[in-house]
């Protein structure tokens, strides 16, 4: 009988202790009534000018260093484009091609044993508004809060190294912790300060080759990234 095992990779979002937002002078302040802590710059009205917060960049490069990883000397943002109510100027200001670190890797335990995950990139990007679903008997209606948009993201990119829930979980809390001890975020993640998006393909046992992946988006806890991985694995099998 095949057996099979999760090829799992994962992209963390992680929001930045910085006190405004990373292109204007907003405040980054968790809680606030909705769009009260917005300007034209992050609202994308036309004509105006950012400027990097100087801050999100040095949090950035703090923690690509610590994850190992090579820092670019040059380095320029790129528009991201996509159309979604909580997209202010329907692209996002992110990085792809000239990432602030790249080529990096972190050390995890499992069990008695220690396993280097390779970390792809580390990049900076602004983080998008939020869309409120009112719980409402009727409601068919979304609300949107743009406190959000413009809060400097940073976006931890692995490569797919880790081959089982044990390693993925050992993942997020050894990254967790570094993210804490290096002080570039507080990671309270029912803030929403620490995101994972998680990509899961199955392959037979002993194998090399990648499947299909599968990408689950905004998940909020490791707890339910790790039901994700369980059931992904569980499904894929199955086909």
């Amino acid at each position: 009988m095949t057996t099979f095992e999760p090829v799992i990779g994962m992209e963390v979002h992680v929001e930045l202790a910085t006190e405004t937002k990373i292109f204007c002078g907003c405040s980054t302040k968790f809680g606030s009534a909705p769009n009260t802590q917005t300007c034209p710059i992050c609202l994308g009205m036309p004509g105006v000018l950012p400027v990097v917060n100087r801050k999100a960049v040095e949090y950035t490069i703090r923690t690509a260093v610590a994850l190992n990883c090579e820092i670019s000397e040059r380095t320029w943002f790129d528009r991201k484009n996509y159309y979604y109510p909580d997209l202010p100027k329907n692209y996002q200001i992110s990085q792809n091609y000239a990432c602030l670190g790249t080529n990096g890797w972190i050390e995890i335990v499992v069990g008695d044993r220690k396993k280097r995950v390779r970390i792809n990139n580390v990049h900076l990007e602004e983080d998008a508004g939020k869309l409120l679903h009112p719980e409402l008997p009727g409601a068919d209606y979304s609300l949107v809060d743009l406190n959000r948009a413009g809060t400097p993201l940073i976006e931890i990119v692995s490569e797919p190294d880790m081959e089982s829930a044990d390693e993925a979980l050992a993942y997020m809390t050894t990254l967790k912790n570094l993210l804490e001890y290096i002080e570039v975020s507080d990671c309270k993640m029912q803030e929403g300060r620490l995101r994972f998006e998680v990509n899961i393909s199955v392959r037979e046992r002993g194998s090399s080759k990648l499947g299909t992946k599968v990408e689950i988006k905004n998940l909020n806890s490791m707890k339910t990234a790790l039901k994700c991985i369980e059931y992904e694995t569980r499904r894929q099998s199955e086909l």
